[in-house]
């Protein structure tokens, strides 16, 4: 989906196809079949805006296969989709039944990234719209915290450099400019905002900057206006942001919401849990929900908790649970509401629809099409009400 800023340029708005993971070529091709299409068409679109996650198989299938990578554009194009931004965190294995740390490797300390997220940049440049030049990919923050010390740093930060000059030799040869996002994210070496601005200063490139994950934003406690206002002076770019919500219990001591609470603590994802309870903001926080509603738990239950499990836009937890959609619309507002957008790329990222509570999972393929769809309205929306103009 495509809007019109009143600067004149043209934000785009696309869903995470990490909700319906697939590993290789023909299960990206299966997605956009059964999934990507039936949603552009529930939203009545000609056009659909698609984040593409490509596994570490599909990815090297496709740069090894010229007339594979082909053959994707032309099944895009066919079915009506578009693809300007890809999901670069999760390397494989993000449908497995058991993900939690495993999604942090490999990370950017090792080779492997580096290679992955080149072959993805490669990718990306020749899926572009033919009337796009610019892509976006975001990726992991780093390193997962633990074990990583000053020479993993620096392994890492020599890797993001030597991805920056081939991304400026790639728009050489291309015409295509793509840039990639570190995404901060709880429990990870850049876990905040403020987290990245140090080594992405040190990095001084433009084609590296941050993907701005507000349901990571909020579960953070970070305020999203002054996050993004010390990006931008900082002179690190918003590269793209993913529009998502976490789960929010405002009085976590209250039994009832400790219950309702753990229905979403769940075997295959990490939903990293914090709270604040001092005015300047210091952050308590556990590795997943399990372990902070644990007997004596480490975390204090005076002040709100929240988790890091994205829950569908449009729909909040019944109470005494709620979504930080205030904070996901507060952040919109600044990132494209003010007189240019400081990012032309939006994405919903809701891939947890499988790992909500079992009463709340969609039990057919048209239920989680109808809630995709959802949520891409309510996007529409807060960009229309933002002043932006929907285009054909």
């Amino acid at each position: 989906m495509r809007f019109r800023h009143p600067d004149g340029s043209t934000v785009h708005l696309a869903y995470c196809t990490n909700v319906h993971p697939a590993e290789t070529l023909d299960g990206v091709l299966a997605q956009l079949r059964d999934h990507c299409e039936p949603v552009r068409k529930r939203l009545g679109r000609d056009r659909l805006g698609i984040g593409l996650w490509l596994a570490r198989d599909a990815a090297h299938a496709l740069v090894t296969d010229p007339a594979a990578l082909r053959g994707l554009r032309t099944e895009l194009d066919r079915r009506g989709l578009e693809v300007v931004t890809l999901n670069g965190f999760p390397y494989e294995g993000f449908g497995a039944e058991e993900v939690k740390y495993r999604v942090y490797k490999p990370d950017w300390a090792d080779p492997e990234r580096l290679e992955h997220t080149t072959s993805l940049a490669r990718l990306l440049a020749g899926l572009l719209p033919d009337d796009v030049t610019d892509g976006t990919i975001s990726t992991l923050p780093l390193a997962w915290r633990t074990a990583y010390d000053e020479t993993r740093a620096d392994k890492a930060r020599a890797a993001l450099v030597t991805l920056a000059e081939r991304l400026d030799a790639l728009q050489d040869l291309t015409g295509r400019s793509i840039r990639i996002g570190l995404e901060p994210e709880p429990g990870c070496v850049v876990e905040t905002t403020h987290d990245a601005l140090a080594p992405l200063t040190a990095i001084a490139h433009d084609r590296i900057g941050v993907c701005v994950d507000t349901c990571h934003l909020a579960t953070s406690f970070e305020d999203p206006q002054a996050a993004l206002d010390a990006l931008t002076a900082a002179r690190v770019p918003v590269v793209k942001s993913q529009l998502s919500a976490a789960l929010h219990a405002e009085h976590p001591a209250d039994p009832a919401v400790r219950e309702a609470l753990a229905a979403f603590a769940e075997p295959r994802f990490l939903h990293q849990t914090r709270t604040t309870t001092t005015p300047s903001g210091g952050l308590h926080g556990t590795d997943d929900l399990d372990e902070a509603l644990a007997d004596g738990g480490p975390l204090p239950d005076t002040a709100p908790w929240r988790a890091h499990f994205h829950v569908p836009l449009h729909a909040a937890p019944a109470a005494p649970l709620t979504s930080t959609l205030p904070v996901l619309r507060t952040a919109l507002t600044r990132l494209v509401g003010g007189p240019h957008p400081l990012t032309r790329h939006l994405e919903v990222e809701t891939y947890t629809w499988q790992a909500l509570p079992p009463e709340l999972r969609p039990r057919a393929r048209a239920q989680l099409t109808d809630g995709i769809a959802a949520e891409l309205t309510l996007a529409r929306d807060l960009l229309t009400d933002l002043g932006l103009k929907e285009l054909p």
